[in-house]
């Protein structure tokens, strides 16, 4: 069966926005999962640098350490974790 004009448009058109869909999905979820993996060129993540921490006293991710020093210093269970930072 040949298939007129028309027909083999829509195949093409169908083949476009699929083709759009799968990239959206890529930029919006890909990037986003390549680059919360990744921690640049060979440098550790700050997770990293406070594992010998107490778990109470490690900063959570994202946390300015300033501002994590200072919630540390107000609960008196957390004051001694002070002495890890300098």
């Amino acid at each position: 069966m040949k298939k007129t004009r028309i027909e083999k448009g829509r195949i093409i058109l169908w083949g476009i926005v699929i083709a759009v869909v799968i990239l959206l999905l890529f930029l919006s979820l890909g990037f986003g999962i390549i680059k919360s993996g990744s921690n640049g060129a060979g440098g550790s993540s700050s997770a990293d640098n406070y594992a010998s921490l107490p778990e109470k006293c490690r900063p959570p991710a994202g946390q300015d350490l300033a501002s994590w020093k200072e919630h540390l210093g107000h609960h008196a269970e957390t004051q001694d974790c002070l002495n890890y930072f300098n």
